[in-house]
């Protein structure tokens, strides 16, 4: 049966996963983190350390790193991944073309700069299936909070991004550029047509009221008891909620390099 390891960055509140099968030893990594000083410009490769210390002291075989979009919040330890495991791909859904086409010109990145996604491995459609050795992997396109994000379904198990949180938690903001409430509502519905006992693993976790970090629902839960969504949720609700609540948020803190780092696939 395939298992999951959860590594959790403090300073970004991001969840990281190694997904594997214990006896084909076959893995993929999930959402890698880069450690980043903003205040230096500082980089440097802790959490990547414990990702490759736990691949390595368990001999697994590391097929892909996915990333389930371009983060706005923390910069990609996908290329440092790479390094340590280089015949993994890094790969990410087909939308990762309008977030460089968007942002390109904003970051001045030149005309060499391609936005056909290139300088990922991979790029996923929706819907697509693939392998990382015995385990297989559905692709599940769920735009809104970017017009990139993707998630990846396999052996009962949702690895989510920023589409859904925990259920104390919500759903994601919709307030980048191309981001866009009514789209993420629809989104959150199709995951809301998976089996109840699907399990759900988030990209987030703010621990919100001081709790111990949680980062593993089901469907069932997030239906019964989403803050934002709930399976009775009328998307003008959402949708009205969502822009009222995103005009209150702040910039986050790292967007800026992030994104100008993340839609380079981390190079």
């Amino acid at each position: 049966m395939t298992e999951v390891k959860a590594f959790f960055d403090t300073a970004t509140s991001t969840l990281t996963y190694v997904v594997y099968d214990p006896k084909s030893l076959d893995a993929v990594v999930i959402d890698p983190v880069l450690d980043y000083n903003a205040e230096t410009g500082d980089h440097f490769t802790d959490q990547v350390d414990k990702l490759a210390d736990f691949l390595e002291s368990n001999k697994l075989n590391l097929h892909w790193i996915l990333e389930t979009h371009p983060h706005a919040d923390h910069l990609t330890g996908a290329q440092e991944v790479k390094k340590r495991f280089p015949t993994a791909k890094v790969a990410i859904g087909s939308g990762v073309t309008i977030v460089q086409e968007t942002f390109a010109p904003v970051f001045e990145l030149g005309p060499d700069f391609k936005t056909d996604g290139s300088q990922f491995d991979r790029l996923f459609q929706d819907g697509e299936s693939f392998t990382a050795g015995t385990m297989s992997f559905r692709v599940i396109f769920t735009p809104g909070h970017t017009p990139s994000c993707a998630c990846y379904l396999t052996d009962g198990m949702l690895f989510t991004g920023d589409a859904i949180f925990m259920p104390d938690s919500g759903t994601g903001r919709c307030d980048f550029p191309n981001g866009d409430a009514a789209t993420l509502f629809r989104s959150i519905k199709k995951l809301y047509e998976l089996p109840d006992s699907t399990r759900v693993f988030i990209g987030h976790d703010y621990q919100p009221g001081g709790r111990m970090l949680q980062y593993e629902t089901t469907i069932g839960e997030q239906k019964a008891n989403n803050k934002h969504v709930k399976s009775e949720t009328t998307e003008a609700e959402f949708v009205k909620f969502r822009t009222e609540r995103d005009a209150q948020l702040s910039e986050p803190r790292l967007l800026k390099p992030s994104i100008r780092f993340n839609i380079q696939a981390g190079h």
